[in-house]
Protein backbone atom coordinates (compact mmCIF):
# COMPACT_ATOMS: atom_id res chain seq x y z
CA UNK A 1 0.00 0.00 0.00
CA UNK A 2 1.61 3.64 -0.97
CA UNK A 3 0.16 7.07 -0.24
CA UNK A 4 0.47 9.66 -2.80
CA UNK A 5 0.66 13.44 -2.28
CA UNK A 6 1.69 15.38 -5.43
CA UNK A 7 5.23 14.30 -6.62
CA UNK A 8 5.74 12.67 -2.85
CA UNK A 9 4.72 9.03 -2.39
CA UNK A 10 4.95 7.00 1.19
CA UNK A 11 5.52 3.35 1.24
CA UNK A 12 3.31 1.96 3.86
CA UNK A 13 5.60 -0.58 5.22
CA UNK A 14 7.87 -1.48 8.20
CA UNK A 15 7.42 1.95 9.64
CA UNK A 16 4.39 4.13 11.17
CA UNK A 17 4.43 7.37 9.21
CA UNK A 18 4.28 10.23 11.82
CA UNK A 19 2.58 13.59 10.89
CA UNK A 20 3.49 16.39 13.43
CA UNK A 21 0.93 19.12 14.30
CA UNK A 22 1.77 23.06 13.31
CA UNK A 23 -1.46 25.21 14.71
CA UNK A 24 -0.99 28.54 13.27
CA UNK A 25 -4.12 29.54 15.78
CA UNK A 26 -4.67 31.83 18.60
CA UNK A 27 -6.79 29.63 20.24
CA UNK A 28 -6.10 25.68 19.64
CA UNK A 29 -7.03 23.66 22.54
CA UNK A 30 -3.47 22.21 22.96
CA UNK A 31 -0.97 25.07 22.19
CA UNK A 32 -3.13 28.28 21.18
CA UNK A 33 -1.13 30.93 20.90
CA UNK A 34 2.20 29.43 21.15
CA UNK A 35 3.07 29.21 17.04
CA UNK A 36 0.59 32.10 16.07
CA UNK A 37 3.62 34.83 15.06
CA UNK A 38 5.11 33.63 11.86
CA UNK A 39 8.67 33.45 13.16
CA UNK A 40 7.64 31.08 15.98
CA UNK A 41 5.57 28.76 13.55
CA UNK A 42 8.48 28.44 10.97
CA UNK A 43 10.92 27.54 13.89
CA UNK A 44 8.93 25.16 14.64
CA UNK A 45 8.44 23.60 11.99
CA UNK A 46 11.74 22.95 11.35
CA UNK A 47 12.02 21.69 14.75
CA UNK A 48 9.39 19.20 14.04
CA UNK A 49 11.18 18.40 10.71
CA UNK A 50 14.24 17.62 12.09
CA UNK A 51 12.85 15.35 14.80
CA UNK A 52 11.24 13.69 11.97
CA UNK A 53 7.95 14.15 11.05
CA UNK A 54 7.60 12.37 7.76
CA UNK A 55 4.82 15.18 7.05
CA UNK A 56 3.98 18.53 8.82
CA UNK A 57 0.31 19.60 9.26
CA UNK A 58 -0.30 23.04 8.97
CA UNK A 59 -3.51 24.53 10.56
CA UNK A 60 -5.07 28.46 10.84
CA UNK A 61 -8.47 27.51 12.13
CA UNK A 62 -8.94 25.83 15.55
CA UNK A 63 -11.13 22.80 14.74
CA UNK A 64 -11.89 21.96 19.31
CA UNK A 65 -14.95 21.51 20.67
CA UNK A 66 -17.02 24.73 20.35
CA UNK A 67 -15.06 27.04 17.99
CA UNK A 68 -16.17 28.96 15.37
CA UNK A 69 -15.32 29.05 11.21
CA UNK A 70 -12.49 30.99 10.12
CA UNK A 71 -13.08 32.93 7.31
CA UNK A 72 -10.62 31.61 4.19
CA UNK A 73 -9.10 35.04 3.96
CA UNK A 74 -7.66 35.12 7.41
CA UNK A 75 -6.58 31.43 7.38
CA UNK A 76 -4.51 32.36 4.07
CA UNK A 77 -3.32 35.09 6.06
CA UNK A 78 -2.15 33.21 8.63
CA UNK A 79 -0.63 30.52 6.85
CA UNK A 80 1.12 32.02 3.93
CA UNK A 81 4.60 33.45 5.37
CA UNK A 82 4.48 29.86 7.52
CA UNK A 83 4.06 27.93 4.02
CA UNK A 84 6.47 29.55 1.96
CA UNK A 85 9.22 29.71 4.26
CA UNK A 86 8.71 26.09 5.09
CA UNK A 87 8.16 25.27 0.90
CA UNK A 88 11.64 26.22 0.41
CA UNK A 89 12.80 23.43 2.21
CA UNK A 90 13.25 19.89 -0.03
CA UNK A 91 13.11 17.81 2.97
CA UNK A 92 9.31 19.15 4.40
CA UNK A 93 6.42 17.71 2.82
CA UNK A 94 3.70 19.63 3.71
CA UNK A 95 -0.15 19.48 4.57
CA UNK A 96 -2.85 21.87 4.96
CA UNK A 97 -5.07 21.44 7.56
CA UNK A 98 -8.73 22.85 6.07
CA UNK A 99 -11.69 22.19 5.24
CA UNK A 100 -12.00 25.45 2.46
CA UNK A 101 -11.46 24.67 -0.52
CA UNK A 102 -10.06 28.65 -1.28
CA UNK A 103 -7.67 27.91 1.04
CA UNK A 104 -6.61 24.32 -0.09
CA UNK A 105 -5.93 26.06 -3.64
CA UNK A 106 -3.92 28.65 -2.37
CA UNK A 107 -1.52 26.03 -0.03
CA UNK A 108 -1.19 23.61 -3.29
CA UNK A 109 -0.08 26.17 -5.45
CA UNK A 110 2.53 27.25 -3.04
CA UNK A 111 3.86 23.84 -2.41
CA UNK A 112 1.40 22.15 0.01
CA UNK A 113 1.60 18.31 -0.64
CA UNK A 114 -2.03 17.17 0.84
CA UNK A 115 -5.15 18.38 2.38
CA UNK A 116 -6.31 17.11 5.65
CA UNK A 117 -10.10 17.44 5.17
CA UNK A 118 -11.79 17.35 8.80
CA UNK A 119 -15.21 17.69 6.69
CA UNK A 120 -14.42 15.20 4.21
CA UNK A 121 -15.15 16.83 1.23
CA UNK A 122 -17.77 19.00 2.57
CA UNK A 123 -16.68 21.72 0.28
CA UNK A 124 -18.55 20.98 -2.55
CA UNK A 125 -15.53 22.36 -4.82
CA UNK A 126 -12.63 20.24 -2.68
CA UNK A 127 -12.68 17.63 -4.68
CA UNK A 128 -11.83 19.18 -7.78
CA UNK A 129 -9.12 21.33 -6.41
CA UNK A 130 -7.36 18.16 -4.87
CA UNK A 131 -7.95 15.96 -7.70
CA UNK A 132 -6.56 18.85 -9.96
CA UNK A 133 -2.85 18.38 -8.63
CA UNK A 134 -3.11 14.86 -7.52
CA UNK A 135 -2.70 16.16 -3.60
CA UNK A 136 -2.96 13.54 -0.76
CA UNK A 137 -6.10 13.62 0.54
CA UNK A 138 -7.21 12.50 4.43
CA UNK A 139 -10.34 12.15 4.19
CA UNK A 140 -11.87 12.42 8.11
CA UNK A 141 -14.94 11.41 10.26
CA UNK A 142 -16.76 14.20 11.91
CA UNK A 143 -20.80 14.19 13.21
CA UNK A 144 -21.46 17.87 13.20
CA UNK A 145 -19.32 20.68 13.27
CA UNK A 146 -16.93 21.65 16.04
CA UNK A 147 -19.28 24.50 17.23
CA UNK A 148 -22.01 21.14 18.25
CA UNK A 149 -20.21 18.01 17.65
CA UNK A 150 -19.96 17.27 20.75
CA UNK A 151 -23.67 17.70 22.26
CA UNK A 152 -24.83 14.59 23.26
CA UNK A 153 -22.95 12.13 19.97
CA UNK A 154 -24.70 8.65 19.69
CA UNK A 155 -23.64 5.63 17.43
CA UNK A 156 -25.10 1.79 17.44
CA UNK A 157 -21.84 0.48 16.75
CA UNK A 158 -19.00 3.32 16.46
CA UNK A 159 -16.15 1.57 14.18
CA UNK A 160 -18.32 -0.11 11.92
CA UNK A 161 -20.76 2.82 11.51
CA UNK A 162 -17.77 4.82 10.71
CA UNK A 163 -16.26 2.51 8.65
CA UNK A 164 -19.14 2.77 6.22
CA UNK A 165 -19.51 6.54 6.08
CA UNK A 166 -15.68 6.65 5.23
CA UNK A 167 -15.96 4.16 2.87
CA UNK A 168 -18.97 5.94 1.34
CA UNK A 169 -16.62 9.69 1.23
CA UNK A 170 -13.70 7.37 -0.46
CA UNK A 171 -15.91 6.62 -3.18
CA UNK A 172 -17.69 9.93 -3.84
CA UNK A 173 -13.84 11.14 -4.19
CA UNK A 174 -12.75 8.76 -6.45
CA UNK A 175 -15.70 9.37 -8.94
CA UNK A 176 -15.08 12.75 -8.55
CA UNK A 177 -11.02 12.43 -9.69
CA UNK A 178 -9.20 11.74 -6.69
CA UNK A 179 -6.91 8.67 -7.25
CA UNK A 180 -7.13 6.20 -4.66
CA UNK A 181 -4.27 5.97 -4.10
CA UNK A 182 -3.88 9.82 -2.88
CA UNK A 183 -6.86 8.97 -0.07
CA UNK A 184 -5.99 8.38 3.21
CA UNK A 185 -9.08 7.56 6.66
CA UNK A 186 -9.40 9.49 9.28
CA UNK A 187 -11.99 7.99 12.42
CA UNK A 188 -12.09 11.22 13.51
CA UNK A 189 -10.98 10.33 17.34
CA UNK A 190 -12.53 13.40 19.68
CA UNK A 191 -14.76 14.75 16.80
CA UNK A 192 -18.67 13.97 17.55
CA UNK A 193 -17.53 11.01 19.71
CA UNK A 194 -18.17 9.99 23.76
CA UNK A 195 -15.57 8.99 25.20
CA UNK A 196 -16.70 5.31 25.18
CA UNK A 197 -16.70 6.07 21.20
CA UNK A 198 -13.32 6.82 20.98
CA UNK A 199 -12.25 3.84 23.52
CA UNK A 200 -14.30 1.51 21.21
CA UNK A 201 -12.48 2.71 17.99
CA UNK A 202 -8.80 2.57 19.23
CA UNK A 203 -9.96 -1.22 19.95
CA UNK A 204 -12.08 -2.02 16.60
CA UNK A 205 -9.70 -0.14 13.78
CA UNK A 206 -10.12 -3.26 12.21
CA UNK A 207 -12.99 -2.38 10.04
CA UNK A 208 -11.66 1.01 9.20
CA UNK A 209 -8.14 -0.60 8.01
CA UNK A 210 -9.69 -3.01 6.04
CA UNK A 211 -10.96 -0.53 3.54
CA UNK A 212 -7.66 -1.09 2.06
CA UNK A 213 -6.02 2.65 2.60
CA UNK A 214 -3.77 4.16 5.34
CA UNK A 215 -5.41 4.83 8.60
CA UNK A 216 -4.59 7.81 10.16
CA UNK A 217 -5.05 8.83 13.93
CA UNK A 218 -5.22 11.52 16.08
CA UNK A 219 -5.03 11.13 19.55
CA UNK A 220 -2.28 13.78 21.00
CA UNK A 221 -3.32 15.60 23.58
CA UNK A 222 -6.72 14.83 23.63
CA UNK A 223 -9.58 15.23 26.21
CA UNK A 224 -9.97 11.95 26.46
CA UNK A 225 -6.57 10.85 27.42
CA UNK A 226 -7.17 13.34 30.28
CA UNK A 227 -10.33 12.07 31.13
CA UNK A 228 -9.41 8.57 31.55
CA UNK A 229 -6.30 10.14 33.64
CA UNK A 230 -8.18 11.92 36.60
CA UNK A 231 -8.50 14.84 34.77
CA UNK A 232 -5.10 15.21 33.70
CA UNK A 233 -4.27 18.94 32.34
CA UNK A 234 -3.16 19.41 28.17
CA UNK A 235 0.68 19.15 29.60
CA UNK A 236 -0.04 15.86 31.25
CA UNK A 237 -1.38 13.70 28.72
CA UNK A 238 2.06 12.89 26.74
CA UNK A 239 2.06 9.52 28.52
CA UNK A 240 -1.92 8.81 27.92
CA UNK A 241 -1.25 10.08 23.90
CA UNK A 242 1.78 7.89 23.55
CA UNK A 243 -0.13 5.09 25.16
CA UNK A 244 -2.88 5.56 22.32
CA UNK A 245 -0.84 6.21 19.46
CA UNK A 246 0.86 2.79 20.16
CA UNK A 247 -2.37 0.98 20.41
CA UNK A 248 -3.78 2.51 17.30
CA UNK A 249 -0.50 1.48 15.28
CA UNK A 250 -0.96 -1.96 16.71
CA UNK A 251 -4.33 -2.28 15.95
CA UNK A 252 -3.84 -1.01 12.21
CA UNK A 253 -3.07 2.54 11.97
CA UNK A 254 -0.33 3.37 9.16
CA UNK A 255 -0.23 7.34 10.19
CA UNK A 256 -0.49 8.77 13.09
CA UNK A 257 -0.71 12.92 14.12
CA UNK A 258 0.83 14.26 17.08
CA UNK A 259 2.54 17.44 18.52
CA UNK A 260 5.70 15.24 20.26
CA UNK A 261 6.99 13.84 16.91
CA UNK A 262 10.28 12.84 18.20
CA UNK A 263 9.30 10.59 21.15
CA UNK A 264 5.89 9.87 19.16
CA UNK A 265 8.34 7.88 16.24
CA UNK A 266 10.19 6.11 18.84
CA UNK A 267 6.53 4.78 20.47
CA UNK A 268 5.08 3.90 17.27
CA UNK A 269 8.15 2.27 15.76
CA UNK A 270 7.81 -0.64 18.54
CA UNK A 271 4.18 -1.36 17.87
CA UNK A 272 4.96 -1.54 13.94
CA UNK A 273 7.22 -3.84 14.53
CA UNK A 274 4.95 -6.16 16.63
CA UNK A 275 1.83 -5.46 14.37
CA UNK A 276 3.65 -6.91 11.74
CA UNK A 277 5.02 -9.94 13.80
CA UNK A 278 1.61 -10.62 14.83
CA UNK A 279 0.34 -10.62 10.93
CA UNK A 280 3.16 -12.84 9.86
CA UNK A 281 2.23 -15.84 13.11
Amino acid sequence: MRWRCRDRVFEIGDRALVMGVLNVTPDSFSDGGRYFEPEAAIARGHQLRDEGADLIDLGAESTRPGSQPVPAAEQWRRLEPVLAALADDPRAILSVDTASAEVAELAIARGAHAVNDVTALGDPRMAAVVAAAGAGLVLMHMRGTPADMQRDPGYEDAAREIAEWLAVRRRQAVSAGIGDDCIALDPGIGFGKALEHNLELLARLEPLAALGRPVLVGVSRKSFIGRILDDAAVEDRLEGGLSAAAIAVFQGAAIVRTHDVAVTRRAVAVARAIHLRRRES
